[in-house]
C-alpha cells in the first residue's frame, strides 16, 4: 500500500535486480524496477549514477532519458538524475566502491554535457568540495537549479565554507565514503555535522551507521535539516545473492549488507524506502509523519520541487 506521501528516494543505483549502472537495461528490466519500487512505496526517486568515464556517463544519461520518455511509470517515478562522481576524492577510503581512475576535477563543459544528456533531468550532483574548480561547478549548477552534496571528499573548512557560498545545501550519505581510521575531532564528518547550512542526508539501515551513531549524527542537525535515503543498489527489493553494481560484483548476506567478495567495505545498501522509515521510527523514536515526510516531501522540498 502506498503511503499518503509517497517517498521520494534520491540515491537510488538499482533496485529488484537491475542494475541502473549497465549499458543493457532494457525497457523490461527498467519497468520490472518501476513496479518493485511501487511495491515498497517508493514514487519517486532520482535514478543515481557513479563514477565513471564522462562519455559512458553520457551515454548512460542519455540511454535511461530515452527509456525513462518511453514509459508512462518510468515518466511518474523517476523525478531526475543523481551523479555521483565522477568529481570524488580519489584517496582510499574516501572512493569507496567508486573506481578512483575515472575521478578528476569539476569541469563546466563536462557539466553541461551530462546535462545535455539528461535532458535537463539532472537534478542532484555528489562531489568533493576541495578539488580544483568546485566553488564554479556548484555556481553553475545552482544557476541551473541543480542541487550540490559534498560527498566522499575530505573538504576542509575553508573548502567547505567557498562551497556553501556557491551554493552547496547537502550532504551525501553522512558518516559513509570515508576511512574507517580518521582523526577523533578534525575529520569531514564532524566538519560537515557542524554546518547547520547543509541538509545532512543519511542511510538509516543499521548498517551503515550504528543505530547509537545514527541517533547522535541526527541529534547535531537543526530541526528540518536531516533527511533519509536508502543509496540501495540492484539486491533492495531482491534477496541474497550476487549482484553488480558498475564495474565490481557484490554479494549479498542473510543480513543484507552489500559487500565486495572477500572485502569487509560497503557498496551500497539493500535497504527499501518503506524499511527505511520503520527503521527511522525504531531507531530515533520519531513519529511515523515525521519519518515519512524526511522520505518524502522534505527530500523533494531539499531538490527544488
Amino acid at each position: 500500500m502506498m503511503p499518503a506521501a509517497p517517498y521520494f528516494d534520491l540515491q537510488v543505483n538499482g533496485f529488484a535486480g537491475v542494475d541502473f549502472q549497465r549499458d543493457d537495461v532494457d525497457a523490461a528490466a527498467l519497468e520490472r524496477a518501476m513496479e518493485a519500487l511501487l511495491l515498497h512505496g517508493t514514487g519517486k526517486i532520482l535514478l543515481t549514477l557513479i563514477t565513471d568515464h564522462a562519455d559512458a556517463l553520457c551515454r548512460r544519461l542519455e540511454h535511461f532519458r530515452k527509456l525513462r520518455e518511453a514509459s508512462p511509470a518510468a515518466r511518474e517515478i523517476i523525478a531526475g538524475f543523481h551523479l555521483e562522481g565522477p568529481w570524488l576524492l580519489p584517496e582510499p577510503g574516501y572512493h569507496g566502491a567508486h573506481d578512483p581512475r575515472h575521478m578528476s576535477a569539476p569541469d563546466l563543459r563536462a557539466f553541461d554535457l551530462f546535462q545535455e544528456a539528461a535532458g535537463g533531468l539532472l537534478r542532484l550532483v555528489t562531489l568533493a568540495p576541495e578539488l580544483p574548480g568546485s566553488p564554479e561547478l556548484i555556481a553553475h549548477s545552482a544557476s541551473r537549479g541543480v542541487r550540490t552534496a559534498i560527498g566522499h571528499s575530505n573538504a576542509s573548512d575553508a573548502h567547505i565554507d567557498a562551497a556553501i557560498r556557491a551554493g552547496m545545501t547537502l550532504c551525501t550519505h553522512v558518516g559513509n565514503g570515508v576511512p574507517v581510521i580518521l582523526h577523533r575531532h578534525d575529520n569531514v564528518i564532524q566538519r560537515v555535522l557542524a554546518r547547520d547550512e547543509l541538509m545532512a542526508v543519511f542511510i538509516p539501515d543499521g548498517i551503515h551507521l550504528p543505530p547509537g551513531v545514527l541517533r547522535n549524527f541526527v541529534r547535531a542537525k537543526p530541526p528540518g535539516k536531516v533527511l533519509f535515503t536508502t543509496d540501495c543498489m540492484a539486491a533492495a527489493g531482491g534477496g541474497p545473492g550476487r549482484y553488480s553494481l558498475a564495474h565490481v560484483e557484490v554479494e549479498v548476506g542473510e543480513d543484507g549488507v552489500v559487500r565486495e567478495p572477500g572485502k569487509e567495505t560497503f557498496a551500497g545498501s539493500s535497504l527499501t524506502m518503506d524499511r527505511a522509515v520503520e527503521n527511522v521510527c525504531a531507531f530515533l523514536g520519531w513519529s511515523r509523519e515525521d519519518a515519512v515526510a524526511a522520505c518524502s516531501t522534505g527530500v523533494a522540498a531539499a531538490l527544488g520541487f
